[in-house]
């Protein structure tokens, strides 16, 4: 196994920013923690949450391997760069480096025991999803929401705070708009889902039907991230003004949606834009911690 594909499956682009969670998690709590403290613990939070993001990545790619030499024949494992006894050794070393920083992070700062529970959780819930999560479909795709969504807390909970009740928001923010995504992506793949038994909601109940599922949920995100706006957020004008963007983004993908006759492709481009729409939503969450 070359260094580089190693990288590449643990896909670090996602995982990075999947560790802007955490950030925002701690930035928001921060009132009252040293500088010095609030540094380390945004190194070594991220830190965490890279590397149990980077494992659930490999060990999504050890089960879907069978799928991906359909819908992402592209991908490591599939193209023979990397074998599958090397991913199942590569998702152990990365589950226990995360779990390990973690660990270290709660005895450095005597911050209890949140922090450890929640990265353990993180790890498991990545590994019940490769395992088994995928194919049951519509919870598989909650489970991805959650995962994605989690470092928000886990940032909040390094601070050894009471969480505010902005930080649920974010996360109900981005766990809809995520959960929305995932539907959609079971659109765009349902012919390689199809022939591995993968129960999306695209294959249950149909891509009409679907889709609709998606644009409820787009609007419940679209709820959530307005509603930090009228809490004890620190800095309420930066993030109106950044807020606007995403919200601009997530209106076009909501016409993108509504479109009639959507093919691969179309579901391809409402995906990207809801990833785009995610990481606006974390840049706003950023600029309202200042």
């Amino acid at each position: 196994m070359k260094f580089k594909d190693a990288i590449e499956i643990l896909r670090p682009v996602n995982d990075l920013m999947g560790s802007l969670t955490v950030i925002i998690g701690i930035l928001n709590t921060r009132a009252g923690i040293d500088p010095i403290i609030l540094l380390i613990n945004i190194i070594l939070g991220g830190i965490t949450y890279f590397f149990i993001a980077g494992s659930g990545m490999v060990i999504n790619d050890y089960y879907d391997v069978e799928i991906d030499k359909i819908n992402r024949p592209e991908r490591p494992i599939p193209r023979g760069s990397i074998t599958l006894k090397q991913a199942k050794y590569l998702w152990i070393v990365t589950s226990l480096i995360g779990i390990g920083i973690a660990i270290l992070h709660s005895f450095l700062f005597n911050i209890g025991y949140l922090n450890i529970i929640v990265a353990v959780f993180f790890a498991f819930i990545g590994w019940v999803y490769a395992a088994w999560g995928k194919k049951s479909g519509f919870i598989g795709n909650i489970i991805v929401s959650v995962s994605f969504s989690i470092g928000l807390i886990y940032g909040a909970v390094l601070n050894n705070s009471n969480i505010p009740p902005y930080i649920y928001f974010f996360f109900l923010t981005a766990f809809f708009l995520l959960l929305s995504r995932e539907i959609i992506k079971g659109c765009e793949d349902i012919e390689g889902d199809k022939s591995q038994g993968v129960k999306t909601l695209a294959i249950q109940i149909g891509i009409k039907k679907s889709t609709m599922i998606s644009l409820i949920f787009v609007l419940f995100a679209i709820v959530f991230f307005i509603l930090p706006y009228f809490t004890s957020i620190l800095n309420r004008f930066l993030f109106l003004i950044s807020m606007a963007f995403g919200l601009a983004i997530v209106l076009y993908t909501i016409t993108l949606i509504l479109k009639r006759n959507l093919v691969r492709k179309d579901f391809k481009k409402i995906s990207l834009f809801l990833k785009i729409s995610m990481f606006l939503g974390l840049i706003a969450f950023i600029l309202a911690s200042f």
